[in-house]
């Protein structure tokens, strides 16, 4: 299909309200540790203050050259409360995508975080603030504003592909992506895995953990 600059695709329906509930309740290491452990972006680290609640939304995706922040400013339209706006900058540092001001934006018309691989300024400006911004890394250079770009269409971030509609969740620990299909099963298996751990801490204060398991790591180790 030809298009001018950006193009831009229709979000895709977002996920049910108590299902992101549930989701940010949960810490994102408690939910990797039931996605085999390799789910999730690498690379990409929070700037903003750290809040109690696990950033949990819906996908609205953005492919866009590195340091150009056009197809950004298009795609603030295309955001509902509730989405998470992820940003495939390619990884490219050279100039920022977003400081202080879209960031701020950002926050104001509902988005409940903000997931760029790319670079980002006005860290001191974020980093005072509890609204989720992940990115690469940081440049004082601001962004170019020439295009081209695509607005929902499957993304790589951190090496963690997103398809528009899918849950984003993130929290200190880092980033995790997956489809709203599997949030119910995990949801229960995270919960379940969240009270393992607390009896594992109950039995380590009365003093009855048992270690015998690492007999049985070592046995299985080739040499």
């Amino acid at each position: 299909m030809q298009f001018k600059a950006i193009r831009k695709n229709p979000s895709a329906p977002q996920a049910d309200p108590k299902i992101l509930a549930a989701l940010r309740d949960i810490p994102v290491a408690a939910l990797s540790d039931n996605m085999h452990r390799n789910i999730g972006s690498v690379g990409l680290r929070p700037y903003h203050r750290a809040g109690k609640k696990t950033m949990a939304g819906t996908a609205v995706t953005l492919k866009s050259r590195g340091g150009c922040n056009l197809t950004m400013l298009r795609a603030f339209e295309f955001c509902r409360p509730g989405d998470v706006l992820v940003m495939d900058g390619g990884g490219d540092l050279s100039n920022a995508m977003i400081g202080g001001i879209l960031s701020f934006y950002a926050a104001k018309i509902g988005t409940v975080g903000v997931v760029l691989d790319g670079a980002i300024r006005d860290l001191a400006e974020i980093a005072e603030r509890e609204f989720p911004v992940y990115a690469r890394g940081v440049n004082h250079r601001g962004p170019y504003k020439d295009g081209p770009g695509e607005i929902n269409v499957t993304v790589s971030v951190g090496g963690m592909v997103v398809n528009p509609g899918d849950i984003v969740v993130g929290d200190q620990d880092g980033l995790m992506a997956f489809s709203p299909d599997d949030a119910e099963w995990l949801i229960e298996k995270a919960r379940a895995h969240l009270a393992t751990e607390a009896e594992t801490i109950r039995a380590m204060t009365e003093g009855r953990w048992d270690r015998s398991f690492i007999d049985a790591l070592e046995a299985r180790c080739p040499n």
